[in-house]
């Protein structure tokens, strides 16, 4: 597979120091052909080594049901090992047309240009919403810009894999090195943070309750309040839309369930007793 072209050493050398040390892969401006606009990038460009494009793919467990976006794919090596190697649908977003045109003969080369489609545009502006696993090899401050951007756009329980670079106080889900190099994996979350009502069994018989949630990416914590006692809550995990917690003290209730949108479906098993289905809306919307 045809390797990246690297940063001719003049530009390097005028990147600042930040750069040198982050790894970048792509100058701040090209010009492309003579007469054209210049291409506005983002970071510098660099390729990924092989062993750690495959790794990438692998922290996301990609198989043939998964779609693939690279942002800011360069030579299109991630996605065409994802199409070639794993039968994964695959995506490019790549501002630079001479990149574009580098990727398309690539994904030719390896037979999989029914699987991959390559687009020329800003990664910001690139319509993800079909995106089962992101892929990126761009710089910490870069991240930071496109972070809201994935955790908004794309399903909860989409898996992004990040090369060297970390999303800030994100905290990713896994973490792996691959020789000198980094591998970052983060699970898009569902939101959950608010107040919801439900019921829950109690020695009483059914009792309204009401569950408080508060969030920070996956990192979610809480209370349950049933009449006047306020329980708080432990072992609170929420992967994806997949949402399980049980209370502390108080009675022991254990809670496992899935977030669709203003609602939390699933079962809640009571100590000594049988677990039983409960739903939980979210207060000021609508069931």
């Amino acid at each position: 597979m045809p390797k990246r072209m690297l940063v001719p050493y003049l530009a390097l050398c005028l990147l600042p120091a930040t750069a040198h040390a982050e790894g970048a892969r792509k100058p701040q401006v090209t010009r492309v052909a003579q007469g054209q606009e210049t291409v506005q990038k983002d970071v510098p460009f660099v390729p990924t080594r092989e062993e750690t494009v495959t790794r990438m793919l692998g922290i996301a467990g990609v198989t043939k049901d998964d779609v693939v976006y690279d942002l800011g794919s360069g030579d299109g090596r991630i996605v065409v090992m994802a199409a070639q190697k794993l039968g994964a649908r695959a995506v490019g977003v790549e501002i630079d047309p001479v990149r574009i045109q580098e990727a398309n003969t690539n994904a030719k080369a390896a037979g999989v240009t029914n699987r991959v489609e390559f687009r020329q545009q800003s990664l910001f502006d690139a319509d993800i919403k079909d995106a089962t696993v992101v892929t990126l090899y761009l710089l910490p401050s870069v991240n930071l810009k496109i972070r809201n951007k994935l955790l908004t756009e794309l399903k909860p329980g989409a898996r992004i894999v990040s090369h060297d670079f970390d999303m800030g106080e994100w905290r990713p889900d896994r973490k792996e090195n691959v020789g000198d190099d980094k591998v970052y994996l983060w699970i898009v979350p569902a939101s959950v943070q608010g107040t919801y009502r439900l019921s829950v069994p109690t020695a009483q018989g059914e009792a309204p309750a009401t569950l408080t949630l508060k969030q920070e990416f996956q990192d979610v914590s809480g209370t349950l309040q049933i009449g006047n006692r306020r329980l708080p809550l432990a072992e609170v995990v929420l992967q994806g839309d997949a949402l399980s917690f049980r209370t502390a003290e108080g009675p022991e209730m254990h809670f496992r369930g899935r977030v669709e949108g203003t609602r939390i479906h699933g079962n809640v098993m009571p100590a000594g007793g049988q677990s039983r289905a409960f739903t939980a809306q979210r207060e000021g919307t609508s069931p």
